[in-house]
């Protein structure tokens, strides 16, 4: 909080002070691109295998997702999803995602989708 208080409010340079945040898709083929913001650095796994990343086609049915860090990208496939259309991460109220920006902030929850909840 300090960090974020320093170089946001008053325009010291300080480390990063801001976790990534989900900035825009690309999809291609069977898998989707999610780019961040403020993740110049690059990102990092914490903890074993990636949590809380799901991935959805045209049904709308999101199953859980392989992901794969590339720099500050995270790339996102599932088994029997041909054509990805959505990404969510993080997103329910007991999720704790464990990946993080090289300084150690974690990514925020997102969704790509604003498909209605069913």
């Amino acid at each position: 909080m300090a960090n974020l208080a320093l170089g946001d409010h008053y325009g010291q340079k300080v480390t990063a002070f801001r976790s990534p945040i989900y900035d825009r898709m690309e999809k291609k083929n069977n898998q989707i691109t999610i780019y961040f913001k403020d993740a110049d650095n690059g990102l990092e796994l914490k903890g074993g295998a990636a949590k809380e990343w799901y991935i959805a086609g045209a049904d709308h049915k999101f199953v859980p997702a392989d992901v794969k860090i590339k720099g500050s990208t995270v790339v996102v496939s599932a088994k029997g999803v041909s054509q990805p259309e959505a990404v969510r991460f993080s997103f329910n109220n007991a999720a704790i995602g464990n990946i993080f920006s090289k300084e150690g902030l974690p990514v925020g929850p997102f969704r790509t989708d604003s498909w209605p909840e069913k």
